[in-house]
């Protein structure tokens, strides 16, 4: 008779769940929400454990399945923009991690689910996934978006070009960042369009100093490409609209080579 330890079942589902809930949120470039995806990730890690004590076994049926797992979503993604389509991401990467698991034990016979394994069937999971949807049509791009930005009583409107390959977040809110063209931005700025010209992001910063109406409104950011990685400047408009409707969590970025042919940003 297998021996199930409720300390070890609770804790590798906790991680799993905690993985999926952010990764799916990753790969839909979500606002990330820590907080709600550790709270999704104990109940369903308070799940695996109930179902095996005494009275409660009934809570593994599909029903009762589907509806722990309809709350963790719930808990996860509710009210925020593409919840749906990042719960339907959160059950296909759920599906590729017992994919992983089962292949494994299809060449190696019953394997004992570990810390370590269980990392590296949700890379692999993880990375399939990636690829599928990198190589999906048009998932490079979806033509162009009209963004509209505001910042201290001015604004500016230009063509953004809808990238899902762009995966820059802030690394300290987790909100997705459009980089956009500084010079598509001059009008935004106004007495301070100056420092448009400065290539140097730290320069830019330190000289954005000599603007009182700019104080705390820039910093910096890392970013990585295929050619290299370096710092951003980035700002959080006042208000930033996409073809009309407004996202309250994208922020900013200064690059000259967002602009191509046709548009000024990329988001």
């Amino acid at each position: 008779m297998e021996i199930i330890y409720a300390d070890s079942l609770f804790l590798s589902n906790l991680l799993a769940d905690y993985l999926l809930c952010l990764c799916a949120a990753r790969l839909c470039a979500l606002p990330l929400r820590r907080g709600r995806y550790f709270m999704a990730a104990l109940l369903g890690a308070a799940y695996s454990v109930l179902v095996f004590v005494p009275g409660f076994g009934f809570l593994a049926s599909p029903l009762w399945k589907a509806v722990f797992g309809g709350v963790m979503l719930l808990i996860a993604y509710a009210g925020q923009r593409r919840g749906a389509a990042c719960a339907g991401v959160f059950l296909a990467l759920s599906a590729a991690l017992g994919g992983a698991l089962w292949a494994l034990e299809l060449n190696f016979g019953y394997i004992r689910l570990d810390l370590r394994l269980l990392t590296v069937c949700f890379l692999l999971a993880y990375g399939a996934l990636r690829l599928i949807f990198s190589a999906a049509p048009g998932a490079s791009g979806h033509g162009t978006r009209l963004l509209e930005i505001q910042l201290l009583r001015r604004s500016c409107r230009l063509s953004a070009m809808v990238d899902s390959g762009n995966c820059l977040t802030d690394p300290i809110s987790g909100a997705p960042v459009a980089v956009v063209c500084p010079q598509a931005l001059r009008e935004l700025f106004g007495p301070a369009a100056s420092l448009l010209d400065i290539a140097d992001p730290v320069e830019l910063l330190r000289s954005a100093a000599a603007f009182p109406e700019l104080t705390g409104r820039l910093r910096l950011i890392p970013f990585s490409a295929l050619g290299g990685g370096g710092l951003l400047p980035v700002f959080k408009p006042d208000k930033l609209l996409i073809d009309g409707r407004e996202d309250r969590d994208r922020l900013v970025a200064l690059s000259p080579k967002a602009a191509g042919p046709g548009f000024d940003g990329i988001i």
